[in-house]
């Protein structure tokens, strides 16, 4: 091999192991039953890990100053959102060192990148490239990731909660394996701040909702003409007692179709509309009896 080429991969292969070692500090252990997870340290008394695989108590392996052994810490779940997959631990006492965290500007397709994992005692590493970056997604749990981060192939087991960093160890995400299905996915830093920011104010994501049970629709062509040419939407199976759509005068039978100009084209899309909307007021658009109708709603909130 050339000298110039040596000394390159030399320099990488230092600039990686550099950067494990800045980012092991804020990556702990969480006990899960039988296995073993992984979490960030978001704040010296939180940390952030997978809601689909944290029990509501667990116990916290923190790294001691050697990285050779962990400090078990008790630690509760004070607030999870399946919808981005992102469980809030409270742990008992402080003093835990807070990840260094990064937004996505600047990082392109093709860089490098290491997921980082505590299944064990020991922090390791899986390195990656950056597969996709892309835009807003929802999931298919009713989350909304604020910009779609990928790595070229899958995490290792027990890495899930833990952190994907750059090559100076600062967080870009974190790893989860359940969100879309085929994907291992980094939830970006910009959504992490929104949610747990959320979840420490009201335990819980508050999303939007109507009170209704409902069905997808097919409107005939004599029916869509009223609907502005919507040949699809949402009809009223249920109502739910003195909630936001009985207030609003919605009644069975209806059809949902706009709600502030975008098109309901069955229950899913009418819980994904609403999902952002919480305690909002908006205008629904309905036919009932073959006759349109303009509703003024206010959308519930929930978590």
């Amino acid at each position: 091999m050339a000298q110039p080429a040596l000394d390159v991969f030399r320099s990488l292969d230092q600039a990686l192991a550099a950067a494990v070692a800045a980012a092991a500090p804020s990556v702990v252990h969480v006990s899960r039953g039988r296995g073993g997870g992984t979490g960030i340290v978001w704040a010296p008394d939180l940390v952030i890990s997978s809601s689909f695989h944290t029990p509501d108590q667990t116990n916290v392996g923190i790294p001691t100053a050697d990285d050779g052994d962990l400090e078990q810490r008790d630690a509760e779940v004070i607030g999870r959102d399946s919808g981005t997959d992102i469980a809030l631990l409270r742990v008992t006492g402080d003093g835990l060192t807070p990840a260094k965290l990064r937004e996505l500007d600047g990082l392109a397709v093709g860089n490098l990148a290491l997921a980082i994992g505590r299944p064990g005692r020991s922090a390791r590493a899986s390195l990656r490239a950056i597969g996709v970056l892309g835009p807003a997604v929802r999931t298919s749990w009713g989350g909304k990731l604020d910009r779609y981060v990928e790595s070229d192939r899958q995490i290792p087991r027990g890495f899930a909660g833990g952190p994907l960093i750059d090559a100076d160890g600062a967080v870009i995400g974190m790893n989860t394996r359940t969100l879309i299905r085929g994907s291992d996915l980094a939830i970006p830093v910009i959504t992490l701040r929104r949610v747990v920011d959320e979840l420490l104010q009201h335990g819980g994501i508050r999303r939007g909702y109507l009170g209704v049970g409902a069905y997808p629709a097919t409107l005939p062509a004599a029916l869509a003409q009223h609907a502005s040419g919507r040949d699809r939407g949402a009809l009223v199976a249920s109502l739910e007692d003195g909630g936001p759509a009985a207030q609003a005068g919605i009644l069975v039978g209806d059809i949902l179709v706009e709600l502030d100009g975008i098109a309901i084209t069955g229950p899913d899309s009418l819980r994904t509309t609403l999902g952002d909307r919480p305690g909002q007021s908006a205008k629904l658009v309905l036919l009932r009896g073959g006759v349109k109708h303009d509703l003024q709603v206010t959308i519930g909130s929930r978590p």
